[in-house]
Protein backbone atom coordinates (compact mmCIF):
# COMPACT_ATOMS: atom_id res chain seq x y z
CA UNK A 1 0.00 0.00 0.00
CA UNK A 2 1.15 3.48 -1.18
CA UNK A 3 1.70 6.07 1.94
CA UNK A 4 0.44 8.96 0.71
CA UNK A 5 2.40 12.65 1.44
CA UNK A 6 0.66 14.13 4.45
CA UNK A 7 1.05 10.64 6.16
CA UNK A 8 4.89 11.08 6.26
CA UNK A 9 4.64 13.39 8.91
CA UNK A 10 3.75 10.86 11.36
CA UNK A 11 7.60 9.08 10.64
CA UNK A 12 11.24 9.97 11.89
CA UNK A 13 13.71 11.34 10.18
CA UNK A 14 15.72 8.21 9.10
CA UNK A 15 12.59 6.17 8.23
CA UNK A 16 11.81 9.60 5.85
CA UNK A 17 15.27 9.27 4.46
CA UNK A 18 14.80 6.15 3.63
CA UNK A 19 11.42 5.76 2.18
CA UNK A 20 9.62 9.37 2.21
CA UNK A 21 8.10 9.98 -1.57
CA UNK A 22 8.72 6.31 -2.83
CA UNK A 23 5.71 5.25 -5.13
CA UNK A 24 6.03 1.80 -6.49
CA UNK A 25 5.13 0.67 -10.14
CA UNK A 26 2.75 -2.15 -11.21
CA UNK A 27 6.50 -4.09 -11.19
CA UNK A 28 6.93 -3.88 -7.53
CA UNK A 29 10.37 -2.76 -7.18
CA UNK A 30 12.39 -2.50 -4.14
CA UNK A 31 14.45 0.52 -5.46
CA UNK A 32 13.60 3.45 -6.92
CA UNK A 33 13.40 3.31 -10.69
CA UNK A 34 14.98 5.41 -12.47
CA UNK A 35 13.13 7.65 -15.86
CA UNK A 36 15.34 8.61 -18.16
CA UNK A 37 12.61 9.64 -20.77
CA UNK A 38 12.65 13.16 -22.09
CA UNK A 39 8.72 12.58 -22.54
CA UNK A 40 5.71 11.25 -21.79
CA UNK A 41 2.76 9.97 -24.08
CA UNK A 42 -1.20 10.07 -23.49
CA UNK A 43 -3.99 8.03 -23.51
CA UNK A 44 -5.86 10.70 -25.84
CA UNK A 45 -5.68 14.04 -27.25
CA UNK A 46 -7.76 15.43 -24.51
CA UNK A 47 -6.09 13.83 -21.74
CA UNK A 48 -2.50 15.40 -23.82
CA UNK A 49 -4.90 18.86 -23.37
CA UNK A 50 -5.94 18.13 -19.58
CA UNK A 51 -2.17 17.81 -18.37
CA UNK A 52 -0.74 20.64 -20.37
CA UNK A 53 -3.75 22.72 -18.71
CA UNK A 54 -3.57 21.96 -15.89
CA UNK A 55 -6.83 20.08 -15.29
CA UNK A 56 -5.33 16.53 -14.66
CA UNK A 57 -2.34 15.80 -13.00
CA UNK A 58 0.64 13.41 -14.56
CA UNK A 59 3.59 13.87 -16.43
CA UNK A 60 4.11 16.26 -19.35
CA UNK A 61 7.94 16.82 -20.03
CA UNK A 62 11.18 16.26 -17.95
CA UNK A 63 12.16 19.66 -17.76
CA UNK A 64 9.44 20.15 -15.29
CA UNK A 65 7.79 16.61 -14.80
CA UNK A 66 9.62 13.40 -14.02
CA UNK A 67 8.98 10.93 -11.39
CA UNK A 68 12.29 9.95 -10.30
CA UNK A 69 13.26 13.73 -10.08
CA UNK A 70 9.53 14.38 -7.83
CA UNK A 71 10.63 11.30 -5.89
CA UNK A 72 13.42 13.16 -4.43
CA UNK A 73 12.06 16.54 -3.96
CA UNK A 74 9.25 14.77 -1.96
CA UNK A 75 11.65 13.20 0.21
CA UNK A 76 14.06 16.13 0.75
CA UNK A 77 10.80 18.37 1.45
CA UNK A 78 9.94 15.40 4.12
CA UNK A 79 13.48 15.72 5.79
CA UNK A 80 13.65 19.57 5.76
CA UNK A 81 10.13 20.04 6.93
CA UNK A 82 9.04 21.98 4.41
CA UNK A 83 5.74 21.89 1.82
CA UNK A 84 7.77 21.50 -1.66
CA UNK A 85 11.21 21.22 -2.94
CA UNK A 86 12.19 22.38 -6.30
CA UNK A 87 15.04 19.89 -7.52
CA UNK A 88 17.39 21.87 -10.03
CA UNK A 89 20.42 21.49 -12.06
CA UNK A 90 23.02 22.68 -9.77
CA UNK A 91 23.08 24.18 -6.11
CA UNK A 92 23.84 27.26 -7.99
CA UNK A 93 21.11 26.66 -10.67
CA UNK A 94 19.00 26.68 -7.27
CA UNK A 95 20.06 30.33 -5.74
CA UNK A 96 19.87 31.39 -9.42
CA UNK A 97 15.76 29.96 -9.41
CA UNK A 98 14.84 31.79 -6.45
CA UNK A 99 16.18 34.71 -7.32
CA UNK A 100 14.59 34.91 -10.90
CA UNK A 101 11.31 32.96 -8.78
CA UNK A 102 10.79 35.95 -6.15
CA UNK A 103 12.81 38.67 -7.32
CA UNK A 104 12.07 42.02 -9.51
CA UNK A 105 13.55 45.20 -10.79
CA UNK A 106 14.08 47.23 -7.56
CA UNK A 107 14.42 45.01 -4.83
CA UNK A 108 17.12 44.60 -3.00
CA UNK A 109 19.11 41.78 -0.76
CA UNK A 110 20.82 42.10 2.03
CA UNK A 111 23.42 38.95 2.25
CA UNK A 112 26.25 37.77 4.45
CA UNK A 113 29.67 38.61 3.11
CA UNK A 114 31.03 34.95 4.11
CA UNK A 115 28.93 33.05 1.20
CA UNK A 116 30.57 31.15 -1.39
CA UNK A 117 32.14 32.99 -3.76
CA UNK A 118 30.24 32.52 -6.58
CA UNK A 119 27.03 33.41 -5.04
CA UNK A 120 28.43 36.71 -4.78
CA UNK A 121 29.56 36.69 -8.48
CA UNK A 122 25.70 35.64 -9.33
CA UNK A 123 24.47 38.97 -6.92
CA UNK A 124 26.75 41.01 -8.34
CA UNK A 125 27.35 40.60 -11.82
CA UNK A 126 24.17 39.15 -12.80
CA UNK A 127 21.40 39.96 -10.60
CA UNK A 128 22.65 43.57 -10.68
CA UNK A 129 22.89 43.65 -14.12
CA UNK A 130 18.96 43.29 -14.06
CA UNK A 131 18.19 45.70 -11.13
CA UNK A 132 18.48 43.91 -8.32
CA UNK A 133 21.21 45.17 -5.60
CA UNK A 134 23.11 43.28 -3.25
CA UNK A 135 24.06 45.00 0.08
CA UNK A 136 26.81 42.43 2.27
CA UNK A 137 27.14 42.65 6.43
CA UNK A 138 29.07 40.39 8.12
CA UNK A 139 27.31 37.17 9.20
CA UNK A 140 27.02 37.80 13.06
CA UNK A 141 26.53 41.52 13.10
CA UNK A 142 22.83 41.56 13.34
CA UNK A 143 22.57 45.02 14.01
CA UNK A 144 24.18 46.00 10.93
CA UNK A 145 21.61 43.22 9.27
CA UNK A 146 18.96 45.25 10.66
CA UNK A 147 20.59 48.42 9.01
CA UNK A 148 21.48 46.94 5.65
CA UNK A 149 17.68 46.52 5.04
CA UNK A 150 15.62 49.28 3.33
CA UNK A 151 12.28 49.08 2.28
CA UNK A 152 12.67 47.01 -1.06
CA UNK A 153 14.51 44.36 0.74
CA UNK A 154 13.13 41.21 -0.42
CA UNK A 155 15.56 38.62 0.67
CA UNK A 156 18.23 38.03 3.62
CA UNK A 157 20.68 35.59 2.35
CA UNK A 158 22.90 33.37 4.01
CA UNK A 159 25.00 30.42 4.48
CA UNK A 160 25.35 29.08 8.09
CA UNK A 161 27.38 27.48 8.99
CA UNK A 162 29.38 29.64 6.31
CA UNK A 163 31.77 28.41 3.62
CA UNK A 164 34.80 28.07 4.40
CA UNK A 165 35.08 29.85 8.09
CA UNK A 166 32.04 28.15 9.36
CA UNK A 167 30.48 30.93 10.93
CA UNK A 168 27.26 30.27 12.88
CA UNK A 169 24.17 32.47 12.46
CA UNK A 170 21.25 32.70 15.17
CA UNK A 171 18.65 31.66 12.57
CA UNK A 172 16.08 32.12 14.87
CA UNK A 173 16.93 35.94 15.16
CA UNK A 174 17.15 36.96 11.80
CA UNK A 175 13.87 34.93 11.23
CA UNK A 176 12.32 37.20 13.52
CA UNK A 177 14.29 40.21 11.91
CA UNK A 178 13.23 39.17 8.40
CA UNK A 179 9.36 38.96 10.08
CA UNK A 180 9.33 42.21 11.16
CA UNK A 181 10.87 43.75 8.36
CA UNK A 182 8.72 42.03 5.72
CA UNK A 183 11.90 40.12 4.67
CA UNK A 184 12.24 36.34 3.23
CA UNK A 185 14.68 34.73 5.00
CA UNK A 186 16.72 32.10 2.56
CA UNK A 187 19.11 29.62 4.37
CA UNK A 188 21.95 27.97 2.28
CA UNK A 189 21.84 24.60 4.40
CA UNK A 190 24.66 22.72 2.47
CA UNK A 191 27.16 22.07 5.11
CA UNK A 192 24.52 21.29 7.64
CA UNK A 193 21.99 19.50 5.45
CA UNK A 194 18.79 18.48 7.29
CA UNK A 195 20.19 15.99 9.18
CA UNK A 196 22.15 18.40 11.35
CA UNK A 197 20.05 21.21 10.68
CA UNK A 198 16.33 21.92 9.71
CA UNK A 199 16.50 25.92 9.02
CA UNK A 200 12.35 25.77 8.21
CA UNK A 201 11.50 25.01 11.57
CA UNK A 202 13.51 27.34 13.17
CA UNK A 203 12.14 30.16 11.58
CA UNK A 204 13.42 30.55 7.81
CA UNK A 205 11.35 30.91 4.68
CA UNK A 206 13.34 29.00 2.21
CA UNK A 207 16.25 26.23 2.18
CA UNK A 208 18.78 26.26 -0.47
CA UNK A 209 20.87 23.09 -1.24
CA UNK A 210 23.78 22.02 -3.49
CA UNK A 211 22.84 18.68 -3.65
CA UNK A 212 26.19 18.03 -5.15
CA UNK A 213 27.88 17.65 -1.85
CA UNK A 214 26.54 15.70 1.36
CA UNK A 215 23.19 14.94 -0.25
CA UNK A 216 25.07 13.05 -2.61
CA UNK A 217 28.02 12.51 -0.66
CA UNK A 218 30.31 10.68 -2.88
CA UNK A 219 31.00 13.59 -5.36
CA UNK A 220 28.80 11.65 -8.09
CA UNK A 221 26.76 14.27 -9.65
CA UNK A 222 25.36 17.80 -10.01
CA UNK A 223 22.33 19.00 -8.78
CA UNK A 224 20.86 21.07 -6.17
CA UNK A 225 17.32 22.13 -4.84
CA UNK A 226 15.13 24.92 -3.31
CA UNK A 227 12.68 24.22 -0.05
CA UNK A 228 9.96 25.98 1.17
CA UNK A 229 5.92 26.57 1.24
CA UNK A 230 3.88 25.89 -1.74
CA UNK A 231 3.40 29.44 -2.46
CA UNK A 232 6.78 30.47 -2.51
CA UNK A 233 8.28 27.17 -4.44
CA UNK A 234 5.00 27.81 -6.99
CA UNK A 235 7.35 31.24 -7.83
CA UNK A 236 10.49 29.00 -8.13
CA UNK A 237 9.28 26.25 -10.29
CA UNK A 238 7.25 28.77 -12.71
CA UNK A 239 11.20 29.74 -13.48
CA UNK A 240 12.15 26.64 -13.87
CA UNK A 241 9.40 25.37 -15.88
CA UNK A 242 10.28 28.03 -18.29
CA UNK A 243 13.92 28.19 -18.34
CA UNK A 244 15.11 24.83 -17.85
CA UNK A 245 17.49 24.55 -15.18
CA UNK A 246 16.55 20.96 -14.47
CA UNK A 247 17.88 18.26 -12.41
CA UNK A 248 18.28 14.60 -14.43
CA UNK A 249 16.51 11.59 -13.43
CA UNK A 250 19.64 9.67 -13.10
CA UNK A 251 21.32 12.46 -10.50
CA UNK A 252 17.72 12.53 -8.80
CA UNK A 253 18.60 8.65 -8.20
CA UNK A 254 21.93 9.34 -6.95
CA UNK A 255 20.86 11.73 -4.67
CA UNK A 256 18.16 9.26 -3.22
CA UNK A 257 20.55 6.72 -3.18
CA UNK A 258 22.90 9.51 -0.81
CA UNK A 259 19.41 10.84 0.93
CA UNK A 260 19.13 7.16 2.44
CA UNK A 261 22.60 6.96 4.34
CA UNK A 262 22.66 10.74 5.48
CA UNK A 263 22.03 10.44 8.85
CA UNK A 264 25.51 8.02 9.38
CA UNK A 265 27.13 9.98 7.25
CA UNK A 266 27.27 13.11 8.38
CA UNK A 267 27.41 11.85 12.51
CA UNK A 268 30.87 10.10 11.34
CA UNK A 269 31.55 13.36 9.07
CA UNK A 270 31.59 14.98 12.02
CA UNK A 271 32.98 12.95 14.44
CA UNK A 272 36.27 12.86 12.49
CA UNK A 273 36.31 16.33 12.05
CA UNK A 274 36.44 17.21 15.66
CA UNK A 275 39.54 14.60 15.97
CA UNK A 276 41.01 16.28 13.17
CA UNK A 277 40.46 19.62 14.45
CA UNK A 278 41.11 19.17 18.03
CA UNK A 279 44.65 17.97 16.64
CA UNK A 280 45.13 20.63 14.15
CA UNK A 281 45.07 23.30 16.93
CA UNK A 282 48.15 21.77 18.62
CA UNK A 283 50.33 22.02 16.07
CA UNK A 284 52.59 24.91 16.23
CA UNK A 285 52.45 25.23 12.32
CA UNK A 286 48.84 26.11 12.44
CA UNK A 287 47.94 29.70 13.51
CA UNK A 288 44.20 29.18 14.10
CA UNK A 289 42.10 26.47 13.78
CA UNK A 290 37.93 26.74 12.66
CA UNK A 291 35.30 24.36 13.31
CA UNK A 292 31.89 25.14 15.51
CA UNK A 293 32.74 21.88 17.39
CA UNK A 294 35.99 23.64 19.19
CA UNK A 295 35.12 25.25 22.39
CA UNK A 296 37.58 28.24 20.99
CA UNK A 297 35.00 28.62 18.48
CA UNK A 298 33.27 32.05 18.70
CA UNK A 299 29.52 30.79 18.29
CA UNK A 300 30.22 27.30 19.69
CA UNK A 301 27.46 27.32 22.35
CA UNK A 302 25.18 28.60 19.31
CA UNK A 303 25.95 26.27 16.70
CA UNK A 304 24.88 23.15 19.56
CA UNK A 305 21.72 24.66 20.67
CA UNK A 306 20.25 24.71 16.99
CA UNK A 307 22.50 21.98 15.05
CA UNK A 308 22.21 18.49 15.79
CA UNK A 309 26.39 18.16 14.74
CA UNK A 310 28.96 20.02 13.95
CA UNK A 311 29.47 19.39 10.16
CA UNK A 312 32.68 18.08 8.15
CA UNK A 313 34.05 21.52 7.09
CA UNK A 314 37.39 22.14 8.81
CA UNK A 315 39.29 25.46 7.84
CA UNK A 316 42.48 26.87 9.38
CA UNK A 317 45.02 29.40 8.55
CA UNK A 318 48.86 28.26 8.41
CA UNK A 319 51.58 30.39 9.26
CA UNK A 320 53.75 31.49 6.53
CA UNK A 321 51.01 32.65 3.89
CA UNK A 322 49.90 31.27 0.78
CA UNK A 323 53.42 29.79 0.00
CA UNK A 324 53.29 27.82 3.29
CA UNK A 325 49.51 26.63 2.60
CA UNK A 326 50.58 25.01 -0.71
CA UNK A 327 53.34 23.76 0.31
CA UNK A 328 51.04 22.10 2.89
CA UNK A 329 48.69 21.31 0.29
CA UNK A 330 50.60 20.03 -2.41
CA UNK A 331 52.64 17.57 0.56
CA UNK A 332 49.17 15.47 0.37
CA UNK A 333 49.16 11.72 -0.74
CA UNK A 334 45.38 10.77 1.07
CA UNK A 335 43.39 13.91 1.19
CA UNK A 336 42.18 15.02 -2.52
CA UNK A 337 43.35 18.31 -3.81
CA UNK A 338 39.74 19.54 -5.14
CA UNK A 339 37.53 22.22 -4.38
CA UNK A 340 34.98 20.30 -3.95
CA UNK A 341 33.46 19.39 -0.39
CA UNK A 342 30.68 16.39 0.94
CA UNK A 343 32.52 13.47 -0.18
CA UNK A 344 33.31 10.42 1.75
CA UNK A 345 36.96 11.44 0.50
CA UNK A 346 38.67 14.18 2.63
CA UNK A 347 39.40 17.05 0.03
CA UNK A 348 41.19 19.87 0.81
CA UNK A 349 41.71 23.40 -1.26
CA UNK A 350 43.33 26.85 -0.58
CA UNK A 351 40.22 28.94 -0.57
CA UNK A 352 42.02 32.14 -1.75
CA UNK A 353 42.83 30.86 -5.45
CA UNK A 354 40.38 28.81 -5.78
CA UNK A 355 36.45 28.50 -4.58
CA UNK A 356 36.76 32.56 -3.55
CA UNK A 357 39.60 33.35 -6.15
CA UNK A 358 37.28 35.73 -7.99
CA UNK A 359 36.48 37.90 -5.16
CA UNK A 360 38.38 41.20 -4.95
CA UNK A 361 41.21 41.93 -2.63
CA UNK A 362 38.77 43.84 -0.40
CA UNK A 363 36.14 41.45 -0.28
CA UNK A 364 38.22 38.64 0.45
CA UNK A 365 39.36 40.76 3.07
CA UNK A 366 36.13 41.76 4.52
CA UNK A 367 35.72 37.59 4.14
CA UNK A 368 37.99 36.37 6.41
CA UNK A 369 40.03 34.78 3.48
CA UNK A 370 43.02 35.38 3.92
CA UNK A 371 46.38 33.87 2.23
CA UNK A 372 47.25 31.13 5.20
CA UNK A 373 43.83 29.73 4.91
CA UNK A 374 43.42 26.28 4.02
CA UNK A 375 39.82 24.42 4.18
CA UNK A 376 39.61 20.73 4.56
CA UNK A 377 36.20 18.59 3.58
CA UNK A 378 36.86 15.73 6.09
CA UNK A 379 35.97 12.35 5.04
CA UNK A 380 35.29 9.03 6.00
CA UNK A 381 38.60 7.90 6.32
CA UNK A 382 40.63 6.76 9.51
CA UNK A 383 41.80 9.79 11.27
CA UNK A 384 45.17 8.71 12.04
CA UNK A 385 45.95 8.51 8.13
CA UNK A 386 44.36 12.33 7.46
CA UNK A 387 46.85 13.56 10.65
CA UNK A 388 49.57 11.55 9.09
CA UNK A 389 48.70 13.26 5.56
CA UNK A 390 48.93 17.09 6.99
CA UNK A 391 52.07 16.20 9.23
CA UNK A 392 54.13 15.45 6.50
CA UNK A 393 53.06 19.10 4.98
CA UNK A 394 53.44 20.91 8.30
CA UNK A 395 56.97 19.13 9.09
CA UNK A 396 56.00 16.46 12.04
CA UNK A 397 57.41 14.03 8.66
Amino acid sequence: MTISQDEWDDFGFDTLAVRAGQVRSSEGEQSEPIFPTSSFTYNSAAQAAARFGGTEPGNIYSRFTNPTVRTFEQRLAALEGGEQCVATSSGMAAILATCMGLLRTGDHIVSSRSVFGTTVVLFDNFMGKFGVETSYVSLTDYAGWEAAIRPNTKLLFLETPSNPLVEVADIPRLAELARAKGCLLVVDNCLCTPALQQPLKLGADVVIHSATKYIDGQGRALGGAVVGNKELMAQVYAFLRSAGPTLSAFNAWIFLKGLETLTLRMRAHSENALELAQWLEQQPGIARVFYPGLASHPQHALAASQQRGFGGIVAFEVKGGQEQAWRLIDATRVISITANLGDTKSTITHPATTTHGRLTPQQKAESGISDGLVRISVGLEDVADLKADLARGLGGH
